[in-house]
């Protein structure tokens, strides 16, 4: 593993003054510090705000949301192409604060911001489409006219993590503004300056400033009463937190959509293009330092190439390049933090304490920087073992062998998390049908994640205890939406006339029910 500890620029005046700029007043109030992972030195600090904060920050959003969503959506839509544009124009700065807040490497931090990009232009453009009124089926063909509109639920919560915090912050945001609702942000405690940045971007394009705020605190003190208070939660987290946020926004009935954890499969066939697979699994597993909730921590490698992969990969791992630059030349960044660090160095400890072999890597870099773990690859890991089944969240995977395509299924399956796969082979017939017997929400061919991610189009989230709801695509947009269903019903009513035997209008109603069923487009 080589090491690239280069001089970062810091304190610079231009850097400084903008956190000045982010943080808010804390003055009369307890100051959270925000910490640089790559040195552990203070970055700055902002307010720990308080359960009458929510309760103001949440009255102002309801009090602007309802001019905001009398706004055509082409008047919504034209500020999210603005800040689409400001995002690409600014990204150095919000790369640089990605980076300085959450210790990735700029590869990482870049991905965030295509993210961000890609989803505004998408649902400024497509947006539209999914919230328009449709005519549904009538209960009674011609005498009956259905349509189906999308109102906006109101107050949208808004609670973000701190491994990707700016695509996590914004992304989720965008649709939810589009369909006309007001959101209230809180970051995490770590990363609040990237959402701080990312939200006045969104006011420099245009958007008013009650309709999006960020209120920074600790998640136990202000996340019950921002749950409490929103008509719907977008929760991006962990499983265990995420089933006590459910409990939570269960007791207000409040709706919600979430992305939990995984621990997520990568499955190798024996007919797979290993100089392209080893590829695809480098960035699957090791971008962000493995701290990405759709990254991918199990590897089942048929027996065929098992040997062959395992020695390429390990080289690959070997020759990556970990350092502190804020340029494009590490291939791996820091973890977020002390307690990320000590979470893979236990994991990693137990493995090695029940008989596991550590093939690489294995040990922490603080001659890196103070949070820095080497990429690692076990192999020999059994059920007992704390890595087999818990996700570690760190650039820690393991390798097992597998003999045939049901074995390779059953395996990916044996979890009770089902976010992402992915699936190398050069069989696309036999890719798409291992892939469609994996219980994930979405499932890659010959790619780790991204192209998945990437298709915007497409409803992204996970099965079983990796999440509820979905973001991207039509639905993405349109929980932030309350369905509403307006028939009316013309000519002759849905019960006997005045005057018709209620006998004679059974005979009718049923005769016409069959002869339904028999006209295609009416059954």
């Amino acid at each position: 593993m080589t090491e690239s500890i280069r001089t970062q620029p810091t304190g610079s005046g231009e850097f400084d003054e903008l956190l000045e700029g982010l943080a808010s007043d804390t003055t009369e109030r307890e100051a959270i510090t925000v910490e640089a992972p790559y040195t552990g030195e203070t970055l700055g600090s902002v307010p720990a705000h308080t359960e009458s904060d929510v309760i103001e920050v949440t009255e102002r959003a309801a009090d602007a949301q309802g001019s905001w969503a009398a706004r055509s959506f082409e008047e919504r839509a034209a500020v999210v192409k603005q800040y689409h544009d400001l995002v690409l124009d600014r990204q150095d700065e919000l790369l640089d604060l990605v980076q300085r807040e959450s210790g990735k490497s700029r590869r990482a931090a870049y991905e965030e911001l295509l993210d961000v990009a890609i989803t505004s232009r998408y649902y400024a453009y497509h947006g539209e489409d999914h919230l328009a009124s449709r005519r549904r089926t009538g209960a009674l063909p011609l005498l009956t006219k259905t349509v189906e509109h999308h109102h906006p639920v109101g107050v949208v919560g808004i609670i973000a993590p701190w491994n990707y915090p700016l695509t996590l912050a914004v992304s989720d945001a965008i649709p939810a503004l589009l369909a006309g609702n007001s959101v209230v942000l809180k970051p995490a405690e770590e990363t609040p300056f990237t959402a701080l940045l990312a939200v006045s971007l969104l006011r420099e394009a245009g958007l008013p400033e009650d309709v999006l705020q960020v209120i920074t605190g600790y998640g136990s003190t202000i996340g019950p009463p921002l749950i409490e208070r929103s008509d719907f939660l977008m929760f991006t987290g962990s499983t265990e937190t995420g089933k006590t946020v459910a409990e939570q926004a269960g007791a207000n009935l409040t709706k919600c959509s979430m992305e939990l954890g995984g621990k997520n499969p990568l499955l190798v066939f024996d007919d797979a293009d290993l100089g392209r697979t080893v590829e695809g699994a480098i960035r699957g597993s090791f971008t962000n330092a493995g701290q990405l909730c759709i990254s991918l921590e199990r590897f089942y490698v048929q027996s065929g190439v098992r040997d062959e992969f395992e020695r390429r990969f390990v080289a690959a791992v070997e020759d990556l390049d970990l350092g502190t630059s804020l340029d494009y030349e590490p291939d791996v960044g820091s973890l977020a933090s002390a307690d990320q660090l000590e979470k893979v160095k236990s994991h990693v400890a137990d493995t090695r304490e029940k008989g596991a072999t550590v093939l690489t890597g294995g040990e922490a870099r603080p001659d890196v920087g103070p949070y820095f773990y080497e990429p690692t690859v076990l192999a020999d890991v059994t059920p007992d073992m704390t890595v087999a089944d818990e996700e570690t969240f760190g650039p820690v995977v393991s390798l097992y062998e597998f003999e045939s395509t049901k074995e390779a299924i059953e395996r990916a399956n044996d979890s009770d998390r089902g976010l992402n796969a992915s699936v190398w082979t050069e069989d696309s017939e036999r890719g798409h049908a291992v892939a469609e017997r994996i219980e994930c929400g979405t499932v890659n061919i010959n790619e780790a994640y991204v192209a998945a991610w990437g298709s915007i189009d497409a409803p992204m989230g996970g099965m079983k205890e990796s999440g509820l709801g979905r973001r991207h695509g039509r639905e993405g947009i349109l929980k932030y939406t309350e369905p509403q269903t307006v028939a009316e019903q013309r000519v002759a009513p849905l019960a006997a006339p005045p005057g018709v035997p209620e006998w004679l209008y059974t005979k009718g109603m049923t005769a016409a029910l069959r002869a339904m069923k028999r006209i295609p487009g009416r059954r």
